[in-house]
């Protein structure tokens, strides 16, 4: 695993950050020492998907990244596969080249066991249809904030009954005390992970207006509008959120 040294230098300058290849190089550790809870979330999600996976629908990663959720994905099928098991599909999307790239190059030594498409282009332009399962992991968060809505309700509206939507963002509380708790635990967590206090900081900057997080109290008002009737927060970690939505 190649060590994430992006922001390990001073910047004269921050540019914002970009999912460009000297970040897909170095994403695994990024996610690992960025990300509180990433294996356990990534983990549980395959299962949830193979569990509210219905035949001859869609699986939809939104904002797939380099295949870590896939791969997993891939694996779960793989141990349930049986000779009369059908193939499954599933559609991964994200806007970074280098990503998808990855991606294409670690599918060509797994056995799939179904049909897998990648795309590189905008979550927000991609037709949602026929869908069981739709995934966005620390995604939502890098959309223009006019966009989320619509593009839950899409996910919504192509989603098939029983449909599940499986979202991990990063968060902010309500209340600038909590958040600022929140705020102070992370860095510890990130400076525990051997990140100083340049590499933090030089991030911070570079994501500021890049990523805007929402509460959970905006995700679930928007899920719920959407339409979704049954929405769950299943795994919290201080400022990070896996939460799951089910169209009835």
């Amino acid at each position: 695993m190649v060590k994430d040294q992006v922001f390990a230098r001073k910047k004269n300058s921050v540019k914002p950050f970009k999912f460009n290849k000297e970040v897909a190089d170095v994403f695994d550790d990024m996610l690992n020492r960025s990300v509180p809870l990433y294996d356990q979330s990534i983990i549980r999600q395959a299962q949830f998907t193979t569990q509210f996976y219905q035949v001859n629908s869609r699986i939809y990663d939104l904002g797939c990244s380099h295949g870590n959720l896939g791969i997993l994905i891939l694996e779960q099928f793989n141990k349930k596969r049986c000779a009369t098991s059908p193939p499954f599909s599933m559609v991964g999307v994200d806007n970074s080249m280098p990503m998808i790239t990855k991606y294409f190059k670690r599918l060509e030594n797994c056995d799939t066991g179904g049909q897998i498409d990648l795309v590189c282009g905008f979550l927000e332009d991609i037709q949602i249809k026929n869908a069981s399962v739709v995934l966005i992991n620390l995604t939502l968060q890098f959309l223009d904030i006019k966009k989320r809505d619509d593009l839950i309700k899409k996910i919504y509206q192509g989603l098939n009954h029983k449909g599940i939507l499986l979202l991990t963002e990063k968060i902010i509380h309500p209340s600038k005390f909590i958040d600022n708790i929140q705020t102070q635990f992370y860095k510890k967590f990130k400076i525990e992970n051997g990140y100083s206090r340049l590499e933090i900081s030089q991030k911070r900057d570079a994501l500021e207006k890049v990523l805007v997080p929402d509460t959970i109290e905006t995700h679930e008002n928007r899920i719920l509008k959407a339409g979704f009737k049954h929405f769950n927060v299943w795994l919290k970690w201080f400022n990070f959120a896996s939460m799951i939505a089910i169209k009835e």
